[in-house]
């Protein structure tokens, strides 16, 4: 089993099966459209139920600044994991295989379309966990409750455009200005630095941690 950050490459049509059980195999498959499906309305909801909770005369401003600050979480969350988590490089042959599972398939055969974004299996447990994390910051530690509707609204937001730009960094033509400078950082982290470059719906943090190649 090769190590998760540097797999073969394989440009084949057929995907790599990961288990010989057709049912487990299914759910290492899924469309960003069942993504967007599932996780549109969680963002909306949590937003929606926030604001419906604001009495008139109270101020709104914590809406938006908690989206923001949601998104900018996001970005780190998705640098920090990307980088330690799935590009972790194992010991034993048991770790590294869990790796491969998670993401070292993908840098095995990048251009796999069912494969681009987060499977629910893998989502929903983190994003429980995120919000637990949430309501413990906001809710008990900071005792600023009403910042957890929109900024876990923020958070989920941002890991949908992430999920929707790594697709998109696959698989569409990003031609001009940002888009296509996603689309080959993104490609530079495949095929030539797959030790660096982690952020995929941003830059900042490889900046940051000085894991941008010059």
């Amino acid at each position: 089993m090769p190590e998760p950050s540097h797999p073969p490459i394989d440009h084949s049509d057929v995907p790599i099966r990961l288990f010989k059980s057709d049912f487990l195999e299914f759910f290492t498959h899924i469309s960003p459209v069942a993504v967007l499906v599932i996780w549109t309305p969680v963002v909306l909801w949590f937003l929606v139920s926030v604001i419906l909770r604001v009495l008139p005369g109270d101020s709104w401003l914590f809406i938006p600044a908690g989206l923001i600050l949601g998104v900018f979480l996001w970005t780190f969350a998705e640098y920090m994991m990307h980088r330690f988590v799935f590009h972790h490089k194992a010991s034993s042959n048991l770790g590294q295989r869990v790796f491969f599972l998670f993401h070292g398939v993908h840098h095995a055969q990048p251009q796999c379309k069912t494969r681009l974004v987060m499977p629910p299996v893998v989502s929903i447990p983190m994003a429980l966990i995120f919000y637990g994390l949430f309501y413990l910051v906001w809710g008990r530690l900071l005792g600023v409750p009403q910042w957890i509707g929109p900024s876990f609204a923020g958070f989920i937001a941002g890991y949908l455009a992430y999920d929707m730009i790594h697709y998109a960094t696959h698989h569409f033509s990003m031609r001009q200005g940002y888009l296509k400078f996603l689309k080959r950082y993104h490609m530079q982290h495949h095929y030539k630095t797959p030790d660096a470059r982690y952020g995929v719906s941003s830059p900042l943090w490889d900046r940051v941690f000085r894991t941008m190649p010059a």
